[in-house]
């Protein structure tokens, strides 16, 4: 896909992550770092992997935390001179691969619900946008986008969620010849799929499940929604895939990622 073809990534990152407290006392979950980079990077460093720069980021909960990181990036993460006095400047030496990334850093409040965040921050999508990536800052997976988004286009429904096997302390999902028809509660064991948190949505998912006038939770009744329209497709996604909701996940993520043998970086040097 080509670049100026690209979709942008819509990510939600208001919340506070309560499972993760030791760590997010400080920190929003987020930017909570695998490495010497946060979550938020490794995800945004993925979907830049396929072309795709262009990230709406719905802040909440610390949200100068994630301004602070953006305003000052490049001089956190590269050499600089700096020239004092009245003529004051900044060189900044060896700008990295990101320095095309476009990021839009949108509040969207301290307490909305999932759904209405995506409903605040579309207005910074554009009027050619006709959909957009969608996912979460707590998830890294090495999920191919461009497949993905080819599952997306075939199946021509307002959503598409990324289906993967994890532990089975997540609700499942039920799913017929590639369209999800609903979720079950959470099972001791895991014996089908759950949402994997990397979507595609059409902007007019927006118009016609998320009402202006009411906040709620987009996995709650937005989705079931579209399930029951059958406006919700499937990808199957047989790779890694790992959130980060407790101590023990930040563990292990930082543990894969010092092996240098960090799965969700299979794509990350391909070339676009």
């Amino acid at each position: 896909m080509a670049l100026n073809q690209s979709p942008p990534v819509m990510i939600l990152c208001g919340g506070k992550g309560t499972r993760l407290r030791d760590v997010t006392e400080l920190l929003p979950k987020p930017m909570v770092p695998i490495g010497k980079q946060p979550i938020i990077w490794h995800i945004m460093r993925s979907y830049a992997s396929f072309g795709i720069t262009r990230f709406i980021l719905c802040l909440g909960y610390k949200r100068e935390e994630f301004i602070d990181y953006f305003l000052n990036y490049h001089a956190r993460s590269t050499d600089i001179t700096v020239k004092l006095g009245r003529n004051r400047s900044i060189v900044y030496h060896d700008i990295s691969g990101e320095d095309d990334w476009e990021v839009t850093l949108a509040d969207t409040g301290q307490e909305t619900m999932t759904a209405g965040r995506i409903r605040l921050a579309a207005r910074y999508l554009n009027a050619d946008d006709r959909y957009f990536h969608l996912t979460y800052g707590d998830a890294v997976a090495d999920i191919d986008v461009d497949k993905l988004m080819e599952t997306h286009l075939k199946q021509q429904k307002l959503l598409t969620l990324s289906a993967v096997n994890p532990s089975g302390r997540f609700g499942e999902m039920t799913i017929e010849k590639g369209i999800v028809k609903g979720f079950s509660e959470k099972p001791a064991i895991c014996e089908r799929h759950i949402n994997g948190g990397f979507m595609v949505m059409e902007k007019a998912f927006i118009d016609k499940y998320i009402p202006k006038e009411r906040d709620m939770f987009l996995e709650s009744e937005p989705i079931a929604k579209a399930t029951a329209d059958d406006e919700a497709a499937a990808y199957f996604h047989h790779g890694f895939w790992q959130c980060m909701d407790t101590p023990r996940e930040h563990q292990l993520l930082n543990e894969l990622w010092d092996s240098g043998k960090a799965p969700w970086t299979k794509w990350w040097n391909r070339n676009v």
